[in-house]
């Protein structure tokens, strides 16, 4: 009797072991800590890496590359899936949101690292075939219409850190926080149950926190131009671009942050608001009311949503909390 409560003492201290593993996947350096058996993180790796080997739109042995090439594809089930959560949301943030924008994206140089402030006739010409209804759906089969092109980069994170949590969950692991550069997926709450805390960056000092939303279960993504732009002309060109018009976004928000229970959403979200603006973005949290908000603007004012008030603790002397909502 002694052996086995002995026993039974040591495998619940092994699955109480804090692991940690880094990966860099998705153009972006993803870091996961967990409590649980060290196999998972092998698991965790290869769940991310396999994602990104279909995803991606330059990896030519990827699907989503073939896809673009070909117009017509089977496809896994994976990418059938994201492609259709993608496409629907889509629908519902109208147009806001669009997978499709591929050429433009390309337009700016923001794929190959090649810069520049392509012409209003190039910018015409890539929107042309940017129309997220150009996306079709049958059996295992996707089929882009029009010469429209994929690009699943605005949910792709969300989409592996749905998969992560669901991995942790099916290998018994009750506690984590996955990082998957921008979107964070907390796992239950810390082994001593209090909940985890998720830092929202400082746009003007990304290794700084403005505030952190403290959460479990949760998944936060955030959208911000200040990791990924380019300048000339002393304007900055940031690569969240608006689907609309094709110009990259310029209004009064630096980041936006979305708190769900769905990466994809949360990822999707997250884009489709920045683009929206501040009063669209609060507008669109209060008609839904499914997911949780934090708008930071360049004046340095930071909007939360009225179920996020309890939740979110303001760090930084530099920016203050509104009263809207």
């Amino acid at each position: 009797m002694v052996f086995m409560a002995l026993t039974a003492v040591l495998l619940c201290s092994c699955s109480l072991l804090k692991r940690e593993i880094r990966v860099d996947a998705m153009d972006t350096f993803m870091s996961f800590e967990y409590y649980g058996d060290e196999a998972v993180g092998g698991r965790l790796k290869k769940s991310v890496r396999e994602l990104d080997s279909l995803l991606s739109v330059t990896k030519r042995k990827s699907e989503i590359f073939s896809l673009n090439k070909s117009g017509s594809k089977r496809v896994s089930a994976d990418t059938l899936d994201l492609t259709g959560q993608a496409k629907a949301l889509c629908v519902e943030l109208s147009g806001f949101l669009d997978v499709t924008i591929l050429p433009v994206v390309e337009c700016w140089g923001f794929i190959d690292q090649r810069y520049k402030v392509p012409s209003k006739k190039e910018i015409r010409s890539a929107l042309k075939s940017v129309a997220f209804n150009n996306i079709e759906l049958s059996g295992s089969r996707i089929t882009l219409k029009n010469g429209s092109r994929l690009d699943l980069g605005a949910v792709a994170k969300g989409y592996a850190a749905d998969k992560g949590v669901g991995l942790l969950k099916d290998s018994g692991v009750k506690s984590a926080i996955l990082n998957y550069g921008g979107t964070v997926a907390a796992v239950g709450s810390k082994p001593d149950g209090t909940l985890w805390k998720i830092g929202i960056a400082d746009p003007d000092n990304p290794s700084g926190y403005v505030g952190f939303v403290s959460c479990k279960d949760k998944i936060v993504a955030t959208s911000g131009g200040y990791e990924r732009y380019f300048e000339k002309n002393s304007r900055r060109y940031i690569h969240i671009l608006d689907p609309k018009t094709g110009f990259p976004v310029d209004n009064e928000i630096s980041s936006v942050s979305v708190v769900s229970d769905s990466g994809v959403r949360s990822d999707a979200l997250s884009t489709a608001l920045f683009v929206m603006g501040r009063e669209k973005a609060l507008e669109y949290q209060l008609k839904k009311s499914d997911f949780g908000l934090i708008v930071l603007t360049k004046d340095k004012k930071v909007c939360v949503s009225p179920d996020l008030r309890d939740s979110f603790t303001l760090t930084s002397g530099d920016y203050t909390l509104t009263g809207e909502q």
